[in-house]
């Protein structure tokens, strides 16, 4: 550990060490200044808790691969959440950590973020932003249904779909369907890697 600070205190990468339950067990303060929290509240929380729900799901199998022992390290895309919640893009490299008997004991993390964070980007809202039925229609629109066979289905009528829909496109700010589904996939409401297409219940009410 002592020679793991000096490399953070030196190093000017953004560093942190991990648990192998995914916990953050030290960073140096590139790495804190970055993510846009204090160390008291860097320390101890998940890694996935500075992550964009977007890339949860390809970020917990590259490290499950390193935990299975089939890979000592990686590069990933990442997409994090920085100061007021913007989210910035970049890279990240994962390392094993070993005992000297071989045992597993924690990961390196090395975020190279690009040049420019993004002003722009979507804020990340974590909280439950969707109703049942709308997280219904969503998943239908993504998937390609009609609104005749999102209204038979869901025993809607058309213009009850469509006032769902425009609901939707003002609370994620999205200008027609296709930007909605776009938008739902970038902020994590529409999990990645499942067909047909879920929300997340963590944004339904």
């Amino acid at each position: 550990m002592d020679v793991f600070r000096t490399l953070l205190d030196r190093s000017g990468l953004l560093l942190a060490s991990l648990d192998p339950q995914m916990c953050v067990v030290e960073a140096n303060e590139e790495f804190v200044d970055q993510f846009g929290c204090d160390r008291e509240t860097l320390v101890g929380s998940s890694f996935y808790d500075l992550l964009h729900p977007g890339v949860h799901a390809p970020m917990r199998k590259q490290f499950q691969r390193l935990l299975d022992g089939r890979r000592e390290r990686f590069v990933e895309h990442l997409a994090g959440i920085g100061p007021r919640q913007a989210v910035f893009t970049g890279d990240i490299t994962g390392i094993a950590v070993h005992a000297a008997c071989g045992e597993l004991v924690g990961f390196v993390v090395v975020v190279n973020p690009e040049e420019a964070v993004q002003v722009n980007a979507v804020v990340v809202d974590r909280t439950r932003i969707l109703s049942e039925i709308h997280a219904r229609i969503l998943e239908g629109i993504a998937s390609g249904e009609s609104t005749i066979c999102l209204a038979s289905r869901l025993f809607l009528s058309r213009q009850g779909v469509e006032y769902h829909v425009g609901t939707m496109l003002k609370k994620l700010k999205a200008p027609n369907r296709a930007a909605l589904v776009s938008r739902a996939y970038s902020l994590g409401v529409l999990s990645v890697g499942k067909w047909p297409p879920k929300v997340s219940p963590d944004y339904v009410k």
